[in-house]
């Protein structure tokens, strides 16, 4: 939810921030207007509350005929403070059921345009070159069969298309990439979390995900709930209308948990191998800060994320999205895309967002100011303010697809990143698997 008094005071920077993300612009006056009918319809029930209260001393104070005739007075004052009442409601429902359908306020400097127009911020690594080492690469779903590490078709067969098993060195693969992104996050001074993977509405809602129109999320209908998409909507609702401490700096969290995507609007898109699937794991950093430290703790997060590409070997580069393609919780977001040989493309791995204030107004995470003292030198108790909060992907299953391609040799077996090797019980090298 966006600030209502910053959207008073700046509406342009709205307007603008809705051009750039090819949203409604009109969305902005329709709120401006809705809260001025607000602001209208409390003042008129508040005169008439006030009202109220003095003509009832009257009735207390008259006798007689005039208590009577005043009290004929008092019912239909009564009815009009009862409208007043509900028509102030009404506004209210209007304004916060529109402040809940826009979104967050871009950052300056965000891209504008939709999913094709980011901008390229650096590129790290020289993708290999398999053609000078003579042989052509095979893609990581046909390595996966080879080391007896990937199976879809059963898969598919247990639990339906875009579903998996991990297999033997692929599957403690995945755990080692996991392993190495949790030791990172607490050398770095994240508190690792398992999160419910079941949440429910409200916690979905005000984490920014639209429960009754987006088509990616799965729904249990009998409970009520929804399966994530990833720990940070758990996280995100974990102080959920607290005021928390950050006296000491932010609160930094890591989620460990499976995720579910139904990829509704995928179909045809990634249909071979782990890239989009509707199941997989997930490592992820969630943070509480204070509004002012979120960008610098951004970049910081971003820098995480590179650090652990930079383990795994992998060549990439970071993008700026798009205000179009952000979400609508986020403010900006920086993308890592690693080579992916076979497909000869860049493909994303790993994304961190700055949500600045807009989870937490929903949720109510506010934080206690400092304290401060009164005109007569008194202590005064601090006032109270939303938090910013901030999320990014340290590892995930996805990451196997580019570490299966770019490390794999000639006869299909796999060299293990020197990072991972230890978490790997110092093995080096995923062998082919015996033929059966």
């Amino acid at each position: 939810m966006i600030d209502i008094n910053l959207l008073r005071e700046n509406p342009d920077l709205f307007r603008e921030s809705q051009r750039k993300r090819g949203a409604d612009v009109t969305l902005v006056d329709q709120i401006l207007e809705a809260d001025s009918t607000r602001r209208s319809s409390i003042s008129e029930f508040e005169s008439l509350r006030a009202e109220q209260k003095a003509f009832g001393k009257k009735v207390v104070a008259a006798k007689g005929e005039e208590k009577q005739a005043l009290l004929a007075e008092v019912k239909e004052l009564s009815q009009r403070v009862s409208d007043a009442k509900a028509n102030s409601d009404d506004a209210q429902e209007k304004l916060d059921s529109l402040l809940l359908t826009i979104e967050n306020l871009i950052i300056d400097g965000v891209p504008a345009g939709g999913e094709d127009d980011f901008e390229v911020l650096k590129t790290v690594g020289t993708p290999r070159d398999f053609s000078a080492e003579g042989f052509e690469p095979r893609d990581h779903l046909e390595i996966g069969e080879l080391v007896d590490g990937i199976d879809m078709v059963r898969g598919a067969k247990v639990s339906g298309s875009r579903f998996y098993f991990l297999k033997g060195y692929v599957a403690r693969l995945e755990q080692a990439l996991l392993s190495m992104a949790l030791d990172q996050a607490i050398a770095n001074g994240f508190t690792m979390m398992t999160t419910p993977t079941l949440v429910r509405p409200e916690t979905m809602n005000g984490t920014g995900f639209n429960v009754k129109h987006d088509d990616e999320i799965y729904r249990l209908e009998r409970d009520d709930l929804y399966l994530v998409g990833t720990s940070e909507v758990a996280l995100a609702g974990y102080h959920a209308d607290e005021i928390i401490d950050l006296s000491d700096g932010p609160l930094k969290y890591l989620g460990w948990s499976s995720c579910y995507r139904r990829e509704a609007g995928s179909a045809g898109k990634d249909t071979r191998g782990i890239i989009r699937v509707h199941q997989f794991n997930k490592a992820e950093m969630f943070v509480y800060a204070a509004q002012e430290e979120a960008e610098s703790i951004h970049e910081q997060m971003l820098a995480w994320e590179e650090e652990m590409l930079a383990k795994c070997g992998l060549s990439y580069r970071v993008i700026d999205t798009a205000a179009g393609d952000l979400g609508g919780s986020a403010a900006r977001k920086f993308d890592c895309e690693a080579w992916v040989p076979t497909q000869g493309t860049y493909r994303e791995l790993t994304s961190t967002s700055n949500c600045t204030t807009y989870q937490a107004r929903r949720l109510n995470v506010r934080e206690r100011m400092a304290d401060t003292v009164d005109a007569n030198g008194k202590p005064k108790k601090g006032s109270t303010r939303h938090v910013a909060t901030l999320n990014g992907t340290l590892a995930t299953t996805r990451w196997l697809v580019a570490i299966l391609e770019t490390h794999q040799n000639a006869d299909g077996s796999v060299n293990i990143p020197e990072a991972l090797q230890p978490y790997m019980g110092g093995l080096k090298v995923i062998p082919v698997a015996a033929k059966k």
